[in-house]
């Protein structure tokens, strides 16, 4: 057994978190209705949150960003944009973002329903943010391989079948790596009966979730070292601002970079995301507005979740660079 598992304060934490948050009764009420005293009521609590026993999560009223939705809509002609008040810490932006897209996939999914799941930081926040009592018999499947270096929590696998725990269902894996050497050995493994099987199935989904991308000093494939510094600058030379899905580079205006580093990852493209009923881009970095307005000018993106402020810098960076 776990040290966790064995604490006997488990038990009376849970006991005072259904009591104080779900029966709403007071520290005071509580303390005296189990013989303890108020400040260790009050110390269980914050225990209780530490511990991951208790979620607390403050939801934004929808007319905080309902002007700015608006106007991606209407630049844009996606159906949704989902915009998280603005967060000074990296990680505590990403959860508010992911929190949006999680409540959006609890009001969407239902039985049959078949998603396809990029990979990275953003897509697997998503699953640590999902809390819903109704199970669906639904299934996530890899839209694009795996790699040993993007770490278990990144890697589609393992974002599918967390997310199939979270919200009931299965995950389907797709056996094969994210990036290989060069396009021949892409070509050969998109041969390979079982990974066309799988791609097939994925081009097949009603909903796609992705993360758009940068060629920030942070982002996945340099943190990955999928391509060297040179093929990074290269990239960026040719004007490509971002991916998407994590490989299908896009320069400023929605259309494929010119870069070798286009014909090496196995998984979805973006004519095949634009078959897609609902694709849901992802991106909290204050680093990705081009990225995300390039990712938005394919038309191949439905719902947008991302920060006020980079919401901000895509409409005004859209108006400066539009022709004329």
């Amino acid at each position: 057994m776990t040290e966790r598992s064995t604490d006997p304060d488990i038990a009376l934490m849970t006991e005072i978190a259904s009591l104080y948050y779900i029966e709403g009764e007071t520290q005071e009420t509580i303390a005296g209705r189990l013989g303890l005293s108020r400040v260790k009521v009050g110390r269980l609590l914050k225990r209780a949150q530490s511990e991951g026993i208790v979620d607390v999560r403050v939801r934004q009223h929808p007319s905080v960003s309902t002007e700015i939705e608006q106007a991606l809509v209407e630049r844009f002609g996606i159906r949704r944009a989902l915009i998280a008040l603005d967060h000074s810490d990296p990680d505590r932006q990403r959860h508010e973002v992911c929190s949006l897209v999680a409540d959006h996939l609890s009001r969407t999914l239902d039985d049959g329903t078949l998603v396809a799941v990029g990979m990275g930081r953003n897509v697997g926040t998503v699953a640590d943010n999902v809390f819903t009592q109704r199970t669906r018999r639904c299934s996530f499947i890899c839209a694009i391989g795996g790699s040993l270096r993007a770490g278990e929590y990144m890697n589609p696998d393992h974002i599918c079948r967390r997310l199939a725990a979270r919200f009931g269902g299965e995950s389907e894996t797709l056996y094969a790596p994210a990036m290989v050497a060069n396009a021949e050995l892409r070509d050969a493994m998109l041969a390979n009966p079982t990974v066309r099987q799988t791609l097939d199935r994925a081009r097949r989904a009603d909903i796609a979730m992705i993360g758009v991308g940068d060629l920030s000093e942070d982002s996945n494939m340099v943190r990955m070292g999928w391509f060297s510094p040179q093929e990074i600058a290269e990239a960026r030379l040719s004007g490509t601002v971002g991916d998407m899905m994590g490989y299908d580079f896009i320069d400023l205006n929605g259309q494929p970079s010119q870069t070798p580093m286009q014909s090496r990852v196995i998984g979805l493209t973006i004519p095949d995301l634009a078959r897609i009923p609902e694709v849901i881009a992802i991106a909290s970095e204050s680093t990705k507005a081009a990225g995300i307005l390039g990712a938005l000018r394919t038309g191949v993106i439905d719902v947008l979740a991302t920060s006020a402020t980079n919401a901000h810098t895509i409409l005004h960076l859209d108006e400066a660079s539009r022709p004329g």
